[in-house]
């Protein structure tokens, strides 16, 4: 059974990418939205990746962007994977030459497989927390029920994950990937590098512990 895939978001320092990555992190983001506590400029995403280790996976999120401006800061921060967390469509998100994963805000009511087929060219689906003007970072988790179990694109799970919750998410949802950001977090864009740790662990521990369940059945 492959293991859960890691993404600590919300970067902004340099010495917390390295503590993630030094941690055992997959990934690291960096959010380029003004309207968001975390929010880096390109010069300081570029200090960031600068110290990023290689076949760590470099996320930039963006949220409405102009295609311009993604334009701009892809040309100058060395960003692998895209993750668009706003209204985009799917011929926008697929138009800049990088992977690129789509963020789904839940709350009953929403199609998330037909939102999976709509974004069919997409890498995966990343389900988020839903609140009122706030496109993600919110700290809060949303009703896993509502998630269905066999969608048609990967799963990255977000949404008011931590050290406490993240194993009973893994076994409900089975998701190829959790992200986190306020749960690692001393305040807004700032890391604890103790709490990245026992995230991680307990990731590994939920990961060992459904590998001894199918070894079981």
């Amino acid at each position: 059974m492959a293991s859960t895939r890691i993404k600590i978001c919300g970067m902004t320092r340099p010495e917390d990418a390295r503590a993630a990555t030094d941690c055992g992190a997959d990934a690291i983001g960096m959010i380029f939205y003004a309207g968001s506590a975390r929010a880096v400029t390109v010069d300081q995403a570029a200090g960031v990746a600068a110290v990023v280790p290689p076949f760590v996976t470099i996320v930039a999120l963006f949220v409405n962007e102009p295609a311009t401006s993604i334009r701009r800061i892809l040309d100058n921060v060395p960003v692998d994977l895209i993750q668009f967390h706003g209204d985009e469509s799917a011929d926008f998100c697929q138009q800049f030459g990088r992977p690129w994963i789509k963020a789904l805000r839940v709350k009953p009511g929403l199609d998330i497989a037909g939102e999976c087929a709509r974004f069919s060219s997409a890498r995966a689906v990343l389900l988020d927390a839903w609140q009122q003007d706030e496109p993600g970072g919110t700290g809060k988790t949303f009703d896993w029920g509502l998630a269905p179990q066999d969608l048609s694109l990967p799963l990255v799970l977000a949404g008011g994950l931590d050290e406490s919750n993240v194993g009973e998410a893994i076994s409900t949802l089975h998701p190829g990937a959790v992200d986190v950001c306020s749960g690692v977090e001393r305040s807004p864009g700032i890391k604890d590098a103790h709490k990245i740790r026992r995230f991680i662990a307990a990731v590994r521990a939920a990961d060992l512990e459904m590998e001894g369940s199918t070894h079981d059945d």
